[in-house]
């Protein structure tokens, strides 16, 4: 594991995103696409891949494995994958200074953070939430993209549970904020949608939502949490989500 070093103290001015949201959401993927995006429109653009769990990110200007790799900390600590992660986000934590410094080349680029895909880091662990708001502090003014695979607008218990999952994130991670089904050009393969897709964008009366549970003999027992859940998210009234479909990109980019 590498040391951390002092570094330049200058203020990191500049923009970006902060991409999360659970495994296999495709966050990877949005973050190269975004990149295509701004750098056919001239503008620059860095990718800073904050998972030392995942493939080496092609073109990622700056890599946390250079500090620490998820099977080095697995191997040394006798940690599960797991607890090896939550482990690799408090000691960047604590070697903020190397993040910085690799930062301080890049003062100028858009910044596009490609985040690890635990959801206790964005819902629970305080690790990652923190290590964000210190960027701020440094100058850097980021919204958090938070992905979520769109096959869950299929199954009306698992969209809650999204939909809970979100707000949680939002409230934990304290950045302006969007939401995005990703994956929507594949969301016919997964089954039919009980609602019309603004329904799930929008999350309309989720009351219909949880009528439409109760035809489960599983879920009827329920229908009371399912309920109380609706109402909470109702009642906070942030979470929307905007649909992402990778094949919308490619028309965009065959236009430039």
């Amino acid at each position: 594991m590498e040391a951390a070093s002092g570094g330049d103290k200058q203020p990191l001015l500049g923009f970006g995103q902060a991409v999360i949201g659970p495994p296999g959401s495709g966050k990877s993927t949005y973050v190269r696409a975004m990149h295509a995006v701004l750098t056919s429109m001239g503008r620059q653009a860095s990718i800073i891949n904050l998972d030392p769990a995942g493939e080496e990110e092609p073109g990622a200007a700056v890599s946390l494995r250079e500090l620490l790799a998820l099977t080095e900390v697995m191997s040394e600590l006798h940690l599960g994958p797991n607890g090896a992660l939550l482990y690799c986000m408090e000691y960047l934590q604590g070697n903020l200074d190397w993040l910085r410094d690799r930062l301080l080349s890049l003062r100028g680029s858009y910044l596009l953070f490609d985040c690890p895909g635990q959801v206790e880091l964005y819902t629970h662990h305080p690790a990652l939430p923190q290590i964000l708001r210190q960027l701020e502090t440094w100058g850097l003014r980021l919204c958090a993209v938070h992905l979520v695979d769109s096959h869950y607008c299929t199954d009306p218990a698992k969209f809650i549970s999204v939909l809970c999952t979100s707000l949680s994130t939002m409230l934990h991670v304290q950045l302006p904020h969007i939401n995005i089904l990703s994956k929507m050009d594949l969301i016919e393969q997964y089954g039919q949608l009980a609602f019309n897709i603004d329904y799930y964008t929008e999350v309309m009366d989720l009351s219909y939502l949880a009528n439409h549970l109760t035809s489960d003999p599983f879920f009827r027992r329920h229908r009371r949490l399912h309920e109380k859940l609706a109402e909470v998210i109702q009642d906070y009234g942030l979470v929307s989500f905007m649909p992402l479909s990778i094949k919308v990109r490619k028309v965009w980019m065959n236009k430039v």
